[in-house]
């Protein structure tokens, strides 16, 4: 289990309802993992703040959170759905596309993001960082951290 500060927890944590809406309007389906990440770590600052990739060891910031009216939320600047709008193109391959390809779930130091990765599958993603300095409008730049995310959380508890 995610260790994680106390009081951190973003309530409310996201319900039923509010999972399938922002799943309807990213077109995607988000694996049982993901769910229970956000479950269990919705907005949360995590103890152990730093993982190991294969090159490098990045360090988090935050977990990121879902609320149901970010506006009216102390945490909404933290929000997935707050998040992604703001990175808009610069996280968006395909100019074209519909729904998300990439999903920012994990704040990282400097401005980057883990991300669930649905360009290859809307039902399987991977797990990869999104590099802040590095992407420019439609073109991501991206590096591949977990198979899924169970693997990433994994790696958080190593």
């Amino acid at each position: 289990m995610i260790k994680i500060q106390n009081d951190s927890i973003v309530y409310p944590v996201p319900d039923k309802s509010l999972l399938a809406r922002v799943e309807k309007s990213f077109e995607v389906k988000f694996p049982i993992d993901f769910i229970n990440f956000l479950l269990n770590t919705n907005g949360a600052i995590p103890i152990t703040k730093f993982f190991k990739g294969q090159f490098n060891t990045y360090v988090i910031d935050r977990f990121l959170c879902l609320v149901d009216n970010p506006r009216n939320h102390r945490s909404g600047m933290y929000d997935i759905k707050v998040v992604l709008t703001q990175l808009d193109e610069r996280i968006v391959s395909d100019e074209d596309a519909t729904g998300a390809e990439l999903i920012p779930f994990v704040a990282l130091f400097a401005g980057d993001f883990v991300c669930l990765d649905y360009r290859e599958s809307k039902t399987n993603p991977s797990v990869c960082i999104w590099h802040n300095e590095d992407s420019g409008d439609f073109e991501p730049a991206i590096k591949k951290v977990a198979e899924n995310v169970s693997d990433f959380i994994n790696m958080l508890e190593e």
